[in-house]
């Protein structure tokens, strides 16, 4: 039987493999698990003397380790020379390919140039967490305990706690930041919050459960609503163009007061009027009890205060009409920017 072996390992090394098809013709002959010869040697060891059967099998072992470092240089072989195939058919004189690139979000390039033009105002940004508490997202903002927006229906709360105080919860507005700047940092205060904000409303074209704003805060002693005013007017201008139009409404919002809300005139001529006002943004004077929850003295500093969304900007700036197309990651959609 161990001529048999040898006269085997002669066959094998004669073998000729110089194609695709012969290699696996090649481990078939040798290696098949039903016809192959090696395999079918493996199963005749029973029939070998006992005495010669570790011989056997040692020389059988050797063979099989032969034909499969056989059958593996073979592939590598082939792939090598059909990777060499392949570069020399490349034509150097063709013109490269432009690399697939990516772009900045629609977004994130409103929210960048938003906080760019504050920054020139000297305000530093500042960053907290999207899960909040109670106390910095409702409490200390001056949310009373039965304000409708710590309702169910209007914030995504993690933990909900019983009696409408407490509780865990997707931070309903970037305001959080700024009592936690207060908290940490003594006036003057002069910072902007950007972020994602969450609320529990219904998906369509206009509303998202998700969104993105951009709050400032100013803190120091002596500040004015009129310093608020020309703030807010130099903004407009600086984002939608010299001949910008604006106007304060009063309003109402827990953590300021007076409060106001800021529309500009969009010119449509499809419109009657040849256009209509569109909120862009809510403010005021922060509210002396918002002072008091982060042990800064109201009788000596004032501050205002600041608020917008980033995808109303963005919509008008790019005539985009259904805010959802922002999240759906369209690659044509995106490509376009």
């Amino acid at each position: 039987m161990l001529d048999v072996v040898e006269a085997l390992r002669r066959e094998m090394e004669a073998e000729r493999i110089a194609t695709e098809d012969e290699v696996e013709t090649f481990r078939i002959k040798y290696l098949g698990q039903k016809s192959g010869s090696i395999t079918n040697l493996f199963k005749k060891i029973r029939e070998v003397a006992p005495e010669d059967r570790r011989a056997f099998g040692q020389q059988l072992n050797a063979l099989k380790q032969a034909t499969e470092a056989r059958l593996d240089e073979s592939r590598d072989i082939l792939r090598r020379a059909a990777a060499e195939a392949e570069t020399q058919t490349i034509d150097l004189t063709l013109p490269g390919r432009r690399p697939l690139t990516g772009s900045v979000h629609p977004l994130t390039q409103t929210r960048d140039d938003i906080v760019r033009i504050f920054e020139r105002y000297g305000f530093s940004v500042a960053d907290g967490p999207e899960i909040e508490d109670d106390w910095h997202n409702f409490t200390a903002l001056n949310f009373p305990p039965d304000h409708p927006a710590r309702d169910m229906q209007d914030t995504l709360f993690v933990e909900a706690s019983e009696g409408g105080e407490g509780g865990v919860l997707l931070r309903t507005h970037t305001s959080p930041v700024q009592i936690r700047v207060m908290k940490d940092q003594a006036p003057p205060i002069r910072v902007l919050a950007p972020g994602r904000v969450y609320r529990n409303e219904t998906i369509s074209y206009k509303s998202y459960c998700l969104f993105h704003q951009v709050e400032g805060l100013y803190v120091d002693e002596g500040v004015t609503f009129a310093d608020l005013k020309y703030l807010l007017h130099a903004f407009a201008k600086a984002f939608f163009g010299e001949d910008v139009r604006m106007r304060f409404r009063p309003s109402f919002f827990p953590f300021t007061e007076p409060s106001a809300e800021v529309d500009i005139w969009w010119s449509d001529e499809n419109l009657p009027g040849g256009g209509r006002w569109l909120e862009i943004l809510g403010c005021g004077m922060v509210d002396p009890n918002v002072l008091k929850a982060v042990d800064i003295d109201p009788e000596k500093y004032t501050g205002y205060a600041f608020g917008m969304g980033v995808e109303r900007p963005a919509m008008l700036r790019y005539g985009i009409d259904d805010i959802r197309v922002f999240y759906e990651n369209d690659i044509r959609f995106l490509e376009q920017f």
